[in-house]
Parts: C-alpha cells; sequence; structure tokens
C-alpha cells in the first residue's frame, strides 16, 4: 500500500489554477516585467479580494506594505548579500512569504504548485517535483540548490546565504533549521560563510538544526531534535546534541555515492567582510584575568539551592 494518495480537486478549480499559473511563470520569464509591480497587484487580489489601487484609496498602509519596494527583509542588512540578484528575487520571496499566510497557501494542491513557480525563479536550481509545504523562510533564496523530488515540510529555516545544496530525495521535515553562516564567539561581524549539503535521499527530522559546513550523506538520516555541526556518513543515523552517529541503516551499500562524507573534503569557506579577511583563530575561550577564581558549576548549583 503506498504511503501517499493521489488526490484531486474539481476540474474548474484545477483549470483556474493551472492558468493562472502558467501565466505567472510567463511574466516572471519576461524580462520586461516589474517584478515589484506584478507582487505588489497579486498581493492585493490574493490578500484583499480587491485592486491595488482601490486598496491605496481605502487603506493606503495596507496598500504601501504590499509593494516590495516599501518593505525591507533582514538579508539587505547583511554585507554578504548580493544586492543586484537580491533585488531579482526580494519580489519573489515577499510574494512566498504573504502567500503562505492567505487562505490559498494553506491549501497543498494550488499553494505546492505556486511556490514551484517561484523556486524557479528564485533558487539556483530546482529539479523536478519540488515539495514546499508552507511558512518557510530562506535568507537570500538564490544560493539554494535543490534537485529532484525534494521535499520541504512546515515551518523550517533554510539560511542559503553562504549555499545550501539539497539533493535529490532528500527531505526537510517541520521545524528543521539549516544555516550556511557563522558568527566569531570573540566578534560577532566576523562572518564564515560555509556551503551546507543534504545527500541524495537524505532526511532531516523534526526540530533538528544543521550547523554551517556540515555534509549529510546520501541516505543518512538526522533524529528529531539533533544538532549536527559536522559530517554524517552514508546510511548513518545521526543523533544528540551535539549529534553523533550512533547506528547505521541495515544496507547494502550503493553503487556510487553523489554525497559521502568520508570522500568528500568539506566545503570551501569565504569571509564576506573584509574588516575580518582571515579565518577565525581556532580560540573559544578568553583569557581570565590572574588570580580570579570562576565557581565551579557544583558550587554554583549548591549555593542557588540554599545548602
Amino acid at each position: 500500500m503506498p504511503w501517499l494518495r493521489a488526490l484531486t480537486i474539481p476540474a474548474d478549480a484545477s483549470d483556474a489554477f493551472g492558468t493562472f499559473l502558467h501565466d505567472l511563470d510567463a511574466r516572471l520569464s519576461d524580462p520586461a516585467t516589474d517584478r515589484d509591480v506584478l507582487v505588489r497587484d497579486l498581493l492585493a487580489q490574493l490578500v484583499h479580494a480587491r485592486s491595488f489601487e482601490a486598496l491605496l484609496a481605502d487603506a493606503p498602509l495596507a496598500a504601501l506594505n504590499l509593494d516590495p519596494r516599501n518593505v525591507t527583509l533582514e538579508a539587505e542588512y547583511y554585507a554578504a548579500t548580493d544586492p543586484e540578484r537580491f533585488a531579482r528575487v526580494k519580489p519573489l520571496l515577499w510574494l512566498w512569504k504573504n502567500f503562505d499566510l492567505t487562505p490559498a497557501g494553506g491549501s497543498a494542491t494550488f499553494g505546492i504548485d505556486l511556490r514551484r513557480v517561484l523556486a524557479r525563479h528564485v533558487f539556483r536550481r530546482v529539479g523536478r517535483n519540488f515539495k514546499c509545504w508552507q511558512n518557510v523562510e530562506f535568507s537570500v533564496g538564490y544560493n539554494m540548490e535543490v534537485g529532484d523530488d525534494v521535499v520541504v515540510h512546515r515551518n523550517v529555516l533554510l539560511d542559503d546565504i553562504g549555499g545550501i545544496v539539497l539533493h535529490d530525495g532528500a527531505s526537510i521535515s517541520d521545524f528543521v533549521n539549516v544555516y550556511s553562516h557563522t558568527h566569531s564567539v570573540l566578534d560577532m561581524p566576523d562572518v564564515t560563510l560555509r556551503p551546507t549539503v543534504i545527500g541524495r535521499g537524505a532526511r532531516v527530522t523534526y526540530h533538528a538544526t544543521v550547523l554551517a559546513g556540515s555534509v549529510i550523506s546520501d541516505d543518512a538520516m538526522i533524529a528529531t531534535g539533533a544538532l549536527v555541526r559536522g559530517p554524517v556518513e552514508p546510511h548513518g543515523i545521526a543523533m544528540g546534541v551535539p549529534a553523533r552517529v550512533t547506528r547505521v541503516k541495515d544496507r547494502e551499500a550503493f553503487a556510487s555515492y553523489v554525497v559521502d562524507s568520508r570522500r568528500d573534503p568539506p566545503p570551501a569557506a569565504s569571509k564576506p567582510n573584509p574588516d575580518f579577511p582571515h579565518p577565525t583563530p581556532a580560540q573559544t575561550r578568553l583569557p581570565q584575568p590572574e588570580g580570579l577564581e570562576l565557581p565551579r558549576p557544583e558550587r554554583l548549583q549548591a549555593e542557588r539551592s540554599g545548602s
């Protein structure tokens, strides 16, 4: 018995949705399209069921905040963001984010199809049958590389400012966070970009966190709530904080691996802040003044408990 059912909706609705999405894809493919105006007008219809001009006359604050030119997104504040590339995708990220808050955004049929269209015009690469549920956040979007049959579930953060690669068949479960940048513990502005790679058929399950530069190999699995901060071998099941491979799937070895952390070197890092051009020193503890004795954790616990 298959795990997923094939569902249909009435033909008139299916035809209307299909026509809309085909038109949207064509307009986004046209270099002459003003994406800011397109998104502004679409959101006025989707959110308020009226034209942008009518909404502007009746509720100017609501109308003005639908226009991507009148809002700023977090990535725009960061030196690592390419202003020209982000300007192309910003309107579509604004549409994606606001669409997810509408009734249409909660529909699997229409919602997944619309996000699939947007992904083709936002991501660096996206394969066939991309399935993305609602309330997924991207940092810049244009550094996402997504293979075939990839699934991203609800309320996921994909911090792609340093690059994220999701290979064929990868699955990202609800409330997962995947990062591609780190901050020095000594200087917050000292940022390092490290691409994060998730291999073919790998699964990152509920509430897990994958830190920048991690390589999760083909067919690996990250357990619920795990914190990944390094390589995970093929077929490995990684659990805990920090995550360690505690079990390996009982499978025959693949004839070939697309991602194999035993073979592949870690992705190259880069430094986007010119004030910190060199690799961060391997220093995680600030020097203590001479003569200063820090209380041990057990002593602090005893003092707090009154003993």
